[in-house]
């Protein structure tokens, strides 16, 4: 079958379009986004790219269309499909129907870490040689793919409580019917789809729903919000983990290294090259998915002890002179604030810089501005990218910080300003869930331009 993905450079999309060649379909694309990692991805699966949305590149062979969760109505590729009457799907029901099906599904949802714990999960299933499919949110570092289907009885999937597209205005996670669902945490997000919170919760009650009673619902058990959504209605299993309260137990030593306990055994020490005290409790909730799948906990440990990340999730992505240059995907108040401890926690001389994009829906819509400072707090310096057409002001928002807190109304400036500030043994962690205008190739451009530059 030939298949076209509109919306194809979104990280669920992509990965998609990959399992959809890997069963045989030829497939093709179009977005409006394309950046790296996932457009240099798909380039090299061989994968078609229309940047943009002309009907023109629906192929008059083109036999179904899967339509991404970004795009509405009004929009032309949209509105081609409808006026040629072609048959059309959402992406998450694509790959229920033609993926999941009888597979043992591990549905990773929460509205933080979600990618991270969804690759912990199958590189620990696949280091223990069951050899999962699996669709993450980004491009792992130990599979290089963000998708494949596996030989193994498991599938495990990075489950997006978004909607699922502009016909279906369901959560995508509800079409997956997984065996085991992982609730990480719950927190207000997505304000463009939910008006609050509790409709978030309605959500992940749904997801609850679907889970066999012979299945197991994973929930972080010191997470009021998901207290609430369990009190609703659960008749799964359950199996919970967290700091204070769980059945698997996440602890520090005295000397700041993290230990785990499983149901009623002795801590163990947990080696994880990841930094931050969230992916510490990421792995706990991956090593209790997978002992529920029948992995020895020293196996996972193993495993994990050999984990190298996420592409996106604090990347180091240079270094010039001395200076370091992170990538993360963290672009909501709680994540970011982690992100920036995670690193300080790597201690080191130097400062530590942050640079955030307020790019999401959620935060260009201002519901997030009253926490934005505070979660900067932890950084020496930030810097906040603050377009004329926010909507909102920033400096209000990052007031707290200071003489700290800079913002700039271009990437442009912001890069100048920036290193013309920066000091050797600083270290730069920008944050955004987009392509932030390439600020990363940009700032290390022009740091190595600044260090051939003539002395004066």
């Amino acid at each position: 079958m030939k298949l076209h993905v509109a919306g194809i450079c979104g990280t669920f999309m992509a990965g998609l379009a990959h399992l959809a060649r890997a069963v045989g379909h030829v497939v093709t694309g179009s977005d409006s986004n394309v950046y790296p990692p996932m457009s240099d991805f798909l380039r090299e699966a061989g994968i078609r790219l229309h940047e943009g949305w002309d009907p023109a590149a629906l192929d008059p062979a083109t036999e179904l269309v899967v339509i991404g969760n970004a795009l509405s109505r009004g929009n032309p590729l949209v509105e081609a499909v409808l006026d040629r009457q072609l048959p059309y799907t959402s992406g998450a029901q694509w790959i229920a129907e033609h993926v999941l099906r009888g597979r043992d599904v591990i549905a990773v949802a929460g509205t933080h870490g979600k990618t991270t714990t969804t690759a912990m999960i199958a590189w620990i299933l696949d280091y223990a040689g069951l050899a999962p499919g699996f669709l993450i949110g980004g491009i792992p570092q130990d599979f290089t793919v963000p998708a494949r289907l596996g030989d193994g009885r498991h599938f495990v999937i990075e489950a997006d409580e978004y909607d699922t597209a502009f016909f279906d205005k369901r959560s995508k996670f509800v079409h997956y019917r997984p065996m085991l669902a992982l609730l990480n945490n719950l927190e207000y997000d997505h304000a463009d789809i939910f008006p609050d919170l509790t409709a978030i919760q309605t959500q992940f009650h749904h997801l609850l729903r679907t889970v066999p009673a012979c299945g197991t619902v994973l929930w972080q058990a010191d997470d009021p919000n998901l207290a609430n959504v369990i009190a609703r209605g659960c008749w799964s299993r359950q199996l919970r983990f967290g700091v204070d309260d769980g059945e698997w137990r996440l602890g520090e030593t005295a000397d700041g290294d993290f230990t785990v306990a499983p149901p009623g055994g002795a801590p163990q020490a947990l080696s994880l090259p990841l930094a931050g005290r969230h992916n510490a409790l990421n792995a706990v909730a991956a090593l209790a998915a997978t002992a529920n799948a029948g992995v020895p906990l020293a196996t996972g440990l193993e495993a994990l002890a050999r984990f190298r990340g996420v592409k996106r999730r604090l990347e180091l992505r240079g270094t010039v002179g001395g200076i370091d240059v992170f990538d993360d995907f963290a672009h909501h108040p709680t994540a970011v604030a982690a992100t920036i401890a995670a690193l300080k926690r790597r201690a080191r001389d130097g400062r530590l810089i942050a640079v955030l994009e307020p790019r999401s829906n959620t935060m260009r819509a201002g519901v997030h501005r009253e926490s934005l400072g505070a979660s900067l707090a932890g950084a020496d310096a930030a810097w906040v990218y603050a377009p004329p057409n926010l909507g909102w002001h920033v400096d209000e928002a990052i007031a707290v910080l200071g003489a700290r807190g800079h913002l700039a109304a271009s990437v442009t400036t912001l890069v100048d300003d920036l290193v013309a500030s920066l000091l050797p043994g600083d270290r730069v962690l920008v944050m955004s869930n987009g392509g932030f205008d390439q600020i990363h190739t940009r700032l290390l451009t022009a740091l190595a331009a600044r260090e051939q530059a003539p002395a004066r």
